[in-house]
This record gives structure tokens, C-alpha cells and sequence, in this order.
């Protein structure tokens, strides 16, 4: 089965499906505001956008059906490591959505346009992750089953392990309030007042005087600890040196469908 989106929920389609590639055609998104709004409304992180490179969008008949954003990293050495470049030289798969009428196989044709374009810029490769780790509101609803790349696995990509495992802080919706956003918070940065919304939005009051004791006050309250494994790392090299470079992929992993429910 592949995994779809639409309004935050996943669907799935059957992989067996071929997409009618003459209903489709891959351009580039020309600003910032159309991707952030389209994944804003069906993907699983909602309002989280990363730092864009390259944005495509798979248009069926003129209307947008799918987004990938191809992004720089906080942490340049998630692509240095890999591709022993200059950081500009590879980016992130950041973002990959694709709605629930797109049929099965519609990823890996999505994707092959999409590294067609991003090889026309001269880069070297490209890195994306895979969450595993299902998340769940405080009612028990799932609403993220996780996933382990199936689909760059069937673009043959370079399985390379996982990243290192970490903590996560859970909001009773089951969406996760992310170390960065805390640290806004703590240190009254830009964005703060988003990232405070956070935590008001489930019943926090008003940060008016210090953010640490608000943050030791509300937290604990609001928001649960769970440990993530680590997430699953894939890679691409898109010429032939960066290909001699790169190990031979490691065992692909299995989705635990059983976890998940």
C-alpha cells in the first residue's frame, strides 16, 4: 500500500495502480507561499516549513495534486557526511505529499521528474529520512502511522541506517513541540510567540514574566515524553563520483504495521 494525504489524515492506495503520466506534468513552484500553503493543509507537520531550495508540484490536468520541497538542513553535515561535499552540492528532501487521488505507482514518477530537475542544477545527491514512530493524541487516535520509506526504497534508494534516537515532547493532539521551539521560547527569539501558541492552545496561560519557570510550570503538564528510535536515513547520489563514494545500501527495514495501530 502507499501512503497518501489529505487535510492531515493518511490514506492509502493500492500498489499495484499506474498513473496516466499524459494527465500529469512536474513544474517548479515559483514561491515559498503556495508549497507552505498546500502542505499546511494536508500534511502530517502542518505548519512546519523547512528552509527551501527547490520546489516542484505534480499537477494533474492544471491542478496541484503533490508537493516536494527539496531543502537545506539546519545541520549541514546531514549532507556532508554523506556526499563529502561543498553543502550547497546536496540537499534534503524535506517534504514529499502527495494527495489520496493520485494513483499508486504516482511517487516514483513524481520523484523521477523531480530529480531530473534538481540534476539539471548540478547537484550531487540528495538525502531524505523516514519517521517510523506512530503518534497518538492523548485519546489513543493515531494520527501519524509512521512510515519506513517504502517508497524510496522502490526509487532505489541507498538505505544508510538510522539517525540517532532522541526524545520527543508530544501536545495532546499528538503533534510534537519541537527542542528548537522551546529554545525560541526560553530565549524570547523570533517566533517565540508562535511557539508559545503552542502550549495555549491546550490550556497554557499567558507567558508574562519568565519563559523558564512558564516552560517548568507547562510542560509537564501538557505535554509527554516519548523516546523515537531514530529515524531512517536514504540517499541518492546523482552523478557518478558521488556514486563511488557511497556505501552499498544496508538491508532495507520492514514497516511493523502491527506498531502502528
Amino acid at each position: 500500500m502507499n501512503q497518501r494525504w489529505r487535510k492531515h489524515r493518511t490514506m492509502y492506495r493500492p500498489a499495484g495502480e499506474v498513473i496516466t503520466t499524459s494527465e500529469y506534468e512536474v513544474a517548479e513552484i515559483s514561491n515559498d507561499r503556495d508549497a507552505k500553503s498546500f502542505l499546511k493543509a494536508h500534511h502530517y507537520l502542518g505548519a512546519s516549513y523547512p528552509a527551501a531550495r527547490f520546489r516542484y508540484g505534480l499537477y494533474r490536468r492544471g491542478i496541484l495534486s503533490g508537493v516536494a520541497v527539496f531543502s537545506h538542513p539546519c545541520n549541514e553535515a546531514v549532507l556532508t557526511n554523506v556526499f563529502q561535499c561543498p553543502p550547497l552540492m546536496a540537499v534534503e528532501l524535506g517534504r514529499f505529499v502527495l494527495l489520496d487521488n493520485v494513483p499508486g505507482n504516482g511517487e516514483t514518477y513524481f520523484l523521477g521528474k523531480c530529480f531530473s530537475k534538481i540534476r539539471s542544477e548540478g547537484l550531487v545527491g540528495v538525502v531524505s529520512f523516514s519517521d517510523p514512530l506512530a503518534r497518538r493524541a492523548t485519546d489513543g487516535t493515531v494520527v501519524f502511522r509512521g512510515h519506513c520509506g517504502t517508497i524510496y526504497q522502490a526509487f532505489n534508494g541507498i538505505y544508510l541506517g538510522r539517525s540517532s534516537p532522541r526524545t520527543l515532547r508530544l501536545l495532546p493532539d499528538g503533534s510534537v513541540l519541537n527542542d528548537r521551539t522551546v529554545q525560541k521560547i526560553r530565549s524570547q527569539e523570533r517566533g517565540w510567540r508562535y511557539g508559545a501558541s503552542l502550549l495555549h492552545k491546550f490550556g497554557a496561560t499567558e507567558l508574562a514574566d519568565d519563559p523558564k519557570l512558564w516552560l517548568d510550570h507547562w510542560m509537564p503538564k501538557l505535554t509527554r515524553a516519548v523516546r523515537h528510535p531514530g529515524n531512517h536515513k536514504y540517499c541518492w547520489p546523482l552523478d557518478k563520483t558521488a556514486r563511488k563514494l557511497i556505501p552499498r545500501t544496508l538491508p532495507y527495514p520492514k514497516f511493523d504495521w502491527l506498531f502502528s495501530r
